[in-house]
C-alpha cells in the first residue's frame, strides 16, 4: 500500500519556480536564433491549461464513474491523439487521411493493450474504472502516437524522396509491397526506434516516471519497479501495434490496387 505519510504537495509557487526553466530556454531561443521560443511558451501553456482540465474532469469522473464517461473520455483522448499524429506530418496525407488513418491505428492498438491490461495484469474492480483506465490508456496512447507518428512521416518522406526508384521496381513487375519495402522498413525503424531506447536505458540512465512518481508517493521500490515494468511492456506492445498497422495503411494509400505509387495523395506543409 501507498504510504501517504511521505507523500509531498506541491504548491502553486512551486510550479511558478519551476515555470521558470522553460522561460530561460524561450530566452536562449531567442538568444541564439532558433525560433522556437513562441512554440515552447505556447506549448508550455497548453500543457498547464490541458493538465488542469484534466484533473477537475478526474476528479468529476471519480465521483461519478460509469462505463459510458469513461468510454466518452478515452473516446476524445483518442480523437485528440490522431490529431496531433496528423499535425506532425511533414507530407500529410491529402484530406482527412492522415487524420483518420492516424486515430485508426491508435484507437486499435491502444485500447486492445489497455484491455488486456486491465482485464488480466491490473485487475482493476470493475476494470473501466476511471482511476486505472484513463492512466493507463494516457500512457499507452501517448507513447503510441510519438511511435505511429514517427513511422507515417518516415514512410511518406522515404517515398516521395525514393519515388524514381519506387516507380522502377514497379514498372520491372514488382507489387506495391516489394516496392515499398524500403520505406516500410525504414518507418518501422523509426517508429520503435523511440521505445527500444527508453526500454534500454531505463533504470541505469533514469527512473521513468511512473516509477519516479510512486517513489515519491512511498511505494516499495521494488513494488514501483514491478508497475514500471509492467507500463513499459505495455508501451512496447501498443507501439509496435500501432506502427504496423499504421504503416499498413499508410502504404495502402499510397498505392492503388493496380500498383502504381500515387503520391498526388500527398501535401507538402511548409511548417510543422
Amino acid at each position: 500500500m501507498i504510504n501517504t505519510s511521505t507523500y509531498i504537495a506541491l504548491r502553486d509557487l512551486d510550479l511558478f519556480i519551476a515555470s521558470g526553466l522553460v522561460i530561460l530556454n524561450a530566452i536562449l531561443s531567442l538568444l541564439l536564433g532558433l525560433g522556437v521560443a513562441r512554440q515552447m511558451l505556447i506549448a508550455a501553456v497548453r500543457m498547464v491549461v490541458q493538465l488542469a482540465v484534466m484533473a477537475l474532469v478526474l476528479v468529476a469522473l471519480f465521483r461519478h464513474a460509469t462505463p459510458a464517461l469513461t468510454a466518452l473520455t478515452c473516446l476524445v483522448m483518442l480523437v485528440f491523439a490522431g490529431y496531433e499524429i496528423s499535425n506532425r506530418q511533414a507530407r500529410p496525407l491529402a484530406g482527412w487521411w492522415t487524420w483518420g488513418l492516424s486515430t485508426g491505428a491508435v484507437f486499435l492498438s491502444g485500447t486492445a493493450v489497455s484491455l488486456l491490461a486491465l482485464t488480466t495484469q491490473i485487475h482493476a474492480e470493475p476494470w473501466w474504472d476511471p482511476r486505472y483506465a484513463l492512466p493507463l490508456l494516457g500512457m499507452i496512447v501517448g507513447n503510441t502516437m510519438n511511435g505511429i507518428s514517427q513511422s507515417l512521416n518516415a514512410l511518406t518522406s522515404q517515398a516521395y524522396g525514393d519515388r524514381l526508384a519506387i516507380e522502377a521496381r514497379l514498372a520491372l513487375g514488382g507489387t506495391r509491397w516489394q516496392a515499398l519495402q524500403p520505406a516500410i522498413r525504414a518507418a518501422a525503424r523509426a517508429g520503435l526506434m523511440g521505445i527500444i531506447n527508453s526500454m534500454a536505458s531505463s533504470g541505469l540512465v533514469f527512473i521513468p516516471g511512473m516509477m519516479a512518481g510512486q517513489l515519491l508517493t512511498g511505494v516499495p521500490p521494488m513494488d514501483a519497479a514491478r508497475y514500471q515494468i509492467l507500463i513499459m511492456f505495455l508501451i512496447a506492445g501498443g507501439t509496435g501495434l500501432g506502427t504496423v498497422i499504421a504503416i499498413i495503411l499508410g502504404a495502402l494509400r499510397l498505392t492503388d490496387d493496380r500498383h502504381r505509387l500515387r503520391l498526388e495523395r500527398l501535401q507538402v506543409r511548409t511548417k510543422l
